[in-house]
């Protein structure tokens, strides 16, 4: 989302930029550059297609989130219970 979210500013950000501002190691990003095969990673989005990739990564919070939720209760239950 971030990456998406730099390239709508319209920013050229650096390695050690998106390194930092995705919160994984420069080498990740390295990895990425190097890659022969960039062109399966890439695709261009018109103003629609951000706003349903948009939503589509905003689903895939929610759902990760009520899944984090539910983990979290269980354990939650399961320390109550060994009490």
């Amino acid at each position: 989302m971030q990456i998406l979210k730099s390239l709508e500013r319209g920013s050229h950000p650096t390695q050690r930029q998106l390194s930092n501002d995705l919160g994984v190691s420069l080498g990740k990003v390295n990895n990425f550059r190097n890659s022969n095969n960039k062109i399966q990673y890439s695709y261009l989005l018109a103003a629609k297609g951000i706003e349903e990739k948009t939503k589509l990564t905003l689903d895939f919070i929610r759902i990760k989130t009520q899944e984090y939720d539910t983990l979290k209760q269980e354990v939650k239950n399961m320390d109550r219970d060994l009490l």
